[in-house]
Formats: structure tokens, sequence, C-alpha cells
């Protein structure tokens, strides 16, 4: 019998169709059979030995919740008989309600891992009625509300029974909060910003785990090596069973930051030059590539680009599709351009951009982007496709845009300084900061943050400009909002523009952390960083921009509700409660458009 190893993951969701994805035990047919009668089934494919699937379940209903079940070979295995997870209710797809106008532009990538959009009837789900009835009159669904929950940087969360060294995990409490109200509102959508597995970091289950497989004073050392080890750390993470729970009955999209590979990920020429001599680092590199590409990736594309994607069905129809995948991941690190991991989903009238802030990057000192040209223009036309088509752009990038007014002084002088602009020993020494400092931001590729900034000032502008341009980001272990107040050349637009940070779901906050981001933003902070920006001759073009709230520090979640030209941010943190256990606890509402 064909048993379930990790999943089910909902991932893509529309009006009359999702995704879900799940890993067998071994080959066999994955199904999933739901309430209303709706379902679809596939074929498991191989990769290094484990089997997959992404079962694109058909004949939803518009403005629905209806609870499902996976069967494998067609013996049912979720819900999974583990009284871990018992108390959970079932999981369920949540339809958007009546189709709306927006459509989503073609993938086009001819590289397999492209990810455009799709057309996406209808906005954001609502409460719905209860398991597998319509969501009636007056909902959510109907009106068009569309709730975005993000955050970044998760520790897989201790065994139970262990204490947990960071605190609660924002994501386990997100799940029993949900989980107490099963018929209640709920996140459309959970965007995972980077740092989902962490590969430099491993747990001491996983290095006990390691040490039994391989010689751990040989590099590596304790951090992994190859796929096989790849797929442990989403075992540790995603077999957490509050999070199983989540994640089987809330959408996610994902995107990777420097930790789903390794810290600094691609910060620098050199540092990439250093990372290719060593002996380990093609298989990591490989393994990386590929392993996202499994568990994370897939699940961003809708249905029609799935059955578009050559490099999909290449996996599917081999009897092993290591290979292929193995051929893909060497062409993605030897030339970034030739593949897009960036992508677009429409949600009704709010247009969501994913942005890849890893592998995209243009390295050579003298031209560094944050993404390469291709990847520059794609960005752009999604963002300007069909002009009045969205209330709401929302650009989802791992990194922040706007960092403490010290911070991206710091980042911009340094980046000057590896160019040469000071001289070879600055340059030098230049590098060195870059890597001790994680100074990699968007303020590190000077040309990238001006890019980005008229991106968005021309986006929102216009006749038919959007209420809203939200940045949403992680990687910088706090949250806090931040605003433009000054723009260059008399470029302002006409929407609003907010930075909305929040990290880490589940990680630590060092004391550094915490005392620079609160200095970063003060009067004599400031006045340093226009120090740091004479000496290097930099500049940020003429764009200000003030702390509108935070920073706050903790394991925390933001929501971003949108209805028509509307939008509230709510701020939940993870804490641990007075009578036991862990809560999340609202932190700060407000109204960002009206």
């Amino acid at each position: 019998m064909a048993t379930l190893r990790l999943g089910p993951l909902l991932r893509y969701v529309d009006g009359s169709s999702a995704t879900v994805w799940v890993e067998a035990g071994r080959p066999c047919t994955a199904e999933v059979r739901c309430a209303d009668g709706a379902g679809g089934s596939a074929r498991t494919f191989q990769i290094e030995g484990h089997h997959y699937a992404l079962v694109t379940v058909g004949g939803l209903t518009p403005g629905t919740r209806t609870a499902y079940e996976v069967l494998l070979d067609g013996a049912r295995v979720w819900p999974a008989a583990d009284p871990a997870l018992a108390a959970f209710p079932p999981s369920t797809i949540t339809t958007p309600g009546a189709p709306g106008s927006g459509t989503d532009a073609e993938a086009g990538t001819g590289t397999g891992a492209g990810a455009g959009a799709e057309e996406v009837p209808g906005a954001g789900g609502g409460p719905g009625a209860g398991v597998g009835g319509d969501a009636g009159d007056g909902t959510d669904a109907e009106a068009g509300t569309v709730r975005v929950a993000f955050g970044s940087c998760r520790w897989a969360a201790p065994p139970d029974g262990e204490k947990d060294p960071v605190g609660p995990d924002a994501l386990d409490t997100l799940a029993a909060r949900l989980a107490a109200d099963p018929d209640g509102p709920r996140p459309d959508v959970l965007l995972l910003l980077g740092d989902q597995v962490y590969a430099d970091e491993t747990s001491p289950a996983t290095r006990r785990w390691l040490a039994a497989r391989r010689d751990l004073t040989e590099p590596p050392g304790d951090q992994v090596a190859d796929y096989e080890e790849y797929t442990r750390l989403y075992y540790e993470s995603w077999l957490d069973p509050e999070v199983r729970w989540l994640l089987s009955t809330v959408p996610s999209l994902m995107i990777f930051d420097d930790h789903d590979v390794i810290d600094d990920w691609n910060t620098s020429e050199s540092w990439l030059a250093e990372m290719r001599a060593t002996p380990w680092w093609n298989e990591r590199i490989l393994s990386g590539l590929m392993s996202y590409w499994v568990h994370q990736h897939l699940g961003n594309l809708a249905p029609a680009e799935l059955a578009a994607d050559p490099l999909y069905a290449q996996v599917r129809e081999a009897s092993d599709g290591s290979d292929a995948l193995r051929a893909f991941a060497a062409r993605a690190d030897a030339d970034p351009a030739a593949v897009r991991w960036s992508y677009r989903r429409d949600f009704g009238r709010t247009r969501l951009l994913m942005v890849d802030t890893r592998a995209a990057r243009v390295l050579d000192e003298q031209n560094r982007a944050m993404v390469d040209p291709d990847e520059a223009d794609w960005l752009r036309a999604q963002a300007l496709d069909t002009p009045g088509s969205y209330d709401h752009l929302l650009i989802g990038t791992s990194l922040p845009w706007l960092l403490p007014p010290l911070v991206h002084d710091a980042e911009e002088w340094d980046a000057s300084l590896c160019r040469g602009t000071r001289g070879a020993r600055w340059a030098r020494f230049g590098e060195w900061l870059r890597r001790r400092a994680d100074l990699e931001h968007w303020a590190a590729f000077p040309n990238s943050f001006a890019w980005l900034t008229d991106l968005i000032a021309e986006a929102g502008s216009g006749p038919s400009a959007p209420a809203s341009v939200y940045v949403l980001s992680g990687d910088v272990h706090h949250a806090y909002l931040a605003e433009p107040t000054h723009w260059p050349a008399d470029s302002a637009p006409a929407a609003r523009v907010l930075q909305l940070t929040c990290s880490p779901v589940h990680n630590s906050v060092p004391a550094s952390i915490t005392w620079g981001f609160r200095f970063g933003w003060s009067r004599p902070a400031q006045a340093l960083g226009r120090a740091f920006a004479g000496h290097a001759r930099s500049g940020t073009r003429g764009l200000r921009w003030r702390k509108r709230g935070g920073p706050w520090f903790g394991n925390q979640l933001m929501t971003l509700t949108l209805r028509g030209r509307t939008s509230v941010l709510r701020l939940d943190q993870a804490r641990e409660h007075a009578q036991g256990g862990a809560r999340l606890e609202t932190v700060r509402e407000t109204e960002l458009t009206s």
C-alpha cells in the first residue's frame, strides 16, 4: 500500500480548480476527492527516489468551501490516522466567489520555470457556510474581499515536549486560531517570502540524522549536501502537525531566499567564484534548485501553466525525471537569465508580482542588478499590463525595498566601495563588510533600487492608478511599515505606496538586530547615513521615506485585507499565554486606504 509521506499542500486555487501537492512512499496514482463531487487525479513522478504528484482538482463551485480527502491507489490516506492531527477539522478548499474581470498574462518563459500568470475568476474567498456549503448572499467571497497573510524566515518547530528556544511559531498559532473557528474567515492565500527551510542552519535532530549518513568533519559539515538531505528539511518543517494541517487548507505561494540554499547566496561575484571553487558547491546548488522546483515552485503555477510547461511534461513522462530536472538546475545555475522563478497571480482586482531576488541577480560589480534585464522587462510588463484592471498591486520580494535610512545608506556606500570608487583597498574592505553584515538588499544594488522606485511610481500613477502599491517583504527578523515622503523628479504616484515588512515567522532575533534597526531610523543615524553617502559619492536619487509603524520584534505574521479600493493591515504575534500554550495576538490593526 502506498503511504503519504508529506502533504497534502493546497497550492493554487481559483473559482473552479485547485492544485494539491503530495509526496507518496512509492509510485502510485494520487487522487483528490471533494465532498461536493469535484476531484482529480495524477500519476506520481520520480525525483532521486522520491515520488510526487501535483493533482489538479476540477469541477469546483465558485464561492464554496468543500472538504476533501486524498487517496493513493484508491486507499484513503488523508485525513491521516495520526493522533496529532485528530483535533483538526477537515481540510477544505475555499473557492473565490462570482467570476471577476481580471485575467493574468501568459507565462511565456520558454524554460519550464517561468510562472507567468493565469486567468483567475473572482476575488478572494470568504468564510463560506461550512464544509461543502455555498457561500451565500453577502459573503466576503461575493464582495470581493481578499485576505493575504505573509511572513518569512521559519526554523522548523521542535518536537512536542521540547522547549522552543525562539518562542511560539506564528504558523502553529495561526493554525490553532483557524482550527478553533473552522467556518470563520481565513487567509485566501499565505505568502511565504523566503527561508522556508534552512539548509545552512540545521536542527540538532537533523544534525544527528546527517551524522548517521556521512562524516560531518568533511565539508559542508552539518549543512545539507544533496537532494536527499534537502528532503529531510521539508519533512522536518512540513510534518509539524499544525503546519501540515494549515498548508492543507490555506492556499500558499512561495519564493526562495538565501537560506533555502545557503546564507549570502549570490551576494557577489567574488562570493560565487569562491563557492564554485569548493568540491561540494555544485551538488549543493543543483540539489537546492531541484528541491525548490519540486517542493515550492511547482505549486506556484496555475493548471494551464503546468499543462504548457515542457519540463513538467518531461519529468512526468520519464520513468525517472531526475536527469531532466538536474539538467534544468544546471542550466539555471550557469545562466540565470535562461530561467524565470518570478511569477504573477491575480486575485480578482488584486495583482501580485512575486520577485526572485536571489537567482536572477547580475553579479558583475560594474553592472550589478537585483534582476537581470529580461526579468526586469517581464516584471514591468506584468505590473503595467491592462491599466485600471486592478485596485491593488502587491510586489512580493523577500528583501525589503525600503530599509531604515542608515542601513540603506550603508548598503549603497558599501556597493560603491565594492565597485572601486575609492580604490582597491576600500573595495576589499567593502566586500568583507558586505558579507559580514549581510549588505545585500535592494539598496546594495543602487540601479535596481532606482528601477523598482521608478516602476512603482509609474504603476501607481495615471488616470487608472490603483489605490495602493504595497511591497511585501521579510528577511530582516522584525516588522515595520515605511512610506515614501518625497519622490524624485516630481514622480509622486497617486496610489498609496508602503513597504510592509514582516519577519520572522519562527526564528531568533539577536540583540544586535533589535538595537541596530531601532537606531537606524533615528535622526543621528540619518546624519551618519548621509556621511556614508558623501564618502562614497552615492545617493538615493531623491527618494525619501519615513517609518509609519514599528519596529516590532517577535514571531509574527501580517495580514492584508483588501476589499474594493480599501485595505486594512493587521500584525499578529505568537505569544505564550498565561494559562499555558501559545496564541496569535493582534498587536496592531490599521486602515491603509479607504
